[in-house]
């Protein structure tokens, strides 16, 4: 089999030659690795500069046990993940990308989720320990041993449901993840698939955004970006992204109210009848009914001040108009307890009636379509291969 980057375009070629400077470096390079490395290459690294390294195909193969069909815990349209050990002890999750071996565009999603989560480094944000281009396309992460919010939320084994304090604590870490993303990162990360399954938890519950596969890089001198084809999830989709593809911080901020909604509902952003979340919390958000949005599994045990809180956000996050949708910085500044000034997020009464009428309709899915998946629906204008896939177990 000829070697992946003999026939791989000029990035590919580049990427993998950096790639080889640093596993020399690392003592993971091989021959022609090692020749390549130079003296400049030994320079001490920007800190600037990502920490991740290559691996060996032998590695992440002897690290999951030959990719052994028990350690798979999770799979998508374009991905499978696989749960691995290194030598040291470290629990990994491998993720492989599935597809043509020769697709172009496999390659170029490859490369564009290593080249934004790569350069990520936030508690919570899963980490990229490396990555592996023999014989296939890999991305390797730290595991995270609690498998995504989505699947403690709505898995019925795990009982009892996840408490008051524990939903808040991963509301506030993943607002925290993504303002990281969009203002302290080295360049601005647009996530575009932020959901219950795209974030996962450590042993102590410490919420990590993961799946970058949709993620986009927004220059700093753009406000947005216009993005073909429009991939993402039903119930979770921006209007304005929706609509005309229109990309920025924002989009992700709409993503992270339905997100709210999730967890201090327990509904999906889409029930089994195609009822979305955000249509059936509407009335309990525009009357004030906070008690009627808390998971009934709870009961009364959750903090009422909190909660208000989190719904005033959350509604703040899915209005229509991008304009009025609060930043990130001011989203994890409100829920921490920032004092809330009703004139800041007042809107003007024309805007209001239009945020109303506009919200809902892209929200509902065809009830002509009776299918029953459980699972979030996945939209895709070019094919069901990109579909995004989570590292949980």
């Amino acid at each position: 089999m000829r070697p992946l980057y003999l026939r791989s375009s000029g990035s590919f070629k580049k990427l993998l030659l950096s790639i080889g400077h640093r596993g020399a470096k690392n003592g993971n390079g091989d021959a022609a690795a090692k020749e390549r490395y130079t003296p400049a290459a030994a320079a001490p690294e920007s800190p600037r500069k990502p920490a991740w390294r290559c691996f060996s195909y032998e590695e992440i193969h002897r690290a999951t046990n030959a990719f052994h069909e028990g350690n798979l815990v999770g799979k998508g349209g374009s991905s499978e993940v696989y749960r691995g050990e290194l030598p040291d002890g470290r629990a990994v999750a491998v993720k492989r990308l599935m597809g043509a071996w020769a697709c172009e565009r496999r390659e170029r999603d490859f490369l564009a989720e290593l080249g934004t989560v790569g350069h990520a480094r936030h508690p919570n944000v899963c980490a990229l320990l490396g990555c592996c281009v023999d014989r296939d396309l890999y991305l390797v992460f730290h595991f995270s041993g609690r498998g995504s919010v989505s699947a403690n939320l709505h898995d019925e084994k795990k009982a009892p449901a996840m408490g008051w304090a524990v939903r808040r604590a991963i509301a506030v870490g993943t607002a925290r993840g993504l303002e990281y993303l969009h203002k302290g990162c080295q360049r601005r990360i647009i996530h575009r698939d932020i959901k219950a399954s795209n974030v996962l938890l450590t042993d102590d519950f410490q919420p990590q955004i993961s799946d970058f596969g949709l993620a986009k890089w927004l220059p700093s001198e753009w406000t947005h970006r216009a993005i073909a084809p429009i991939e993402g999830t039903f119930g979770c989709l921006a209007p304005e992204y929706y609509t005309h593809g229109i990309v920025d911080e924002k989009t992700d901020v709409f993503a992270f109210g339905v997100f709210l909604l999730e967890i201090m509902t327990g509904r999906k952003p889409v029930d089994g009848s195609h009822k979305s979340l955000l249509s059936w919390a509407r009335p309990f958000l525009n009357e004030g009914r906070i008690e009627s949005l808390v998971d009934p599994r709870i009961g009364g045990d959750y903090d009422g001040e909190e909660a208000r809180r989190l719904a005033f956000v959350a509604s703040l996050c899915i209005r229509s108009s991008a304009k009025w949708r609060p930043s990130m910085t001011e989203v994890l500044e409100l829920l921490e307890g920032v004092e809330i000034r009703q004139e800041r997020w007042t809107m003007p009464e024309a805007v209001e009636d239009d945020d109303d009428e506009e919200l809902w309709r892209f929200d509902d899915l065809d009830d002509e379509d009776d299918e029953d998946d459980e699972d979030e629906e996945e939209f895709n204008t070019a094919s069901p291969s990109s579909c995004s896939s989570s590292l949980s177990n």
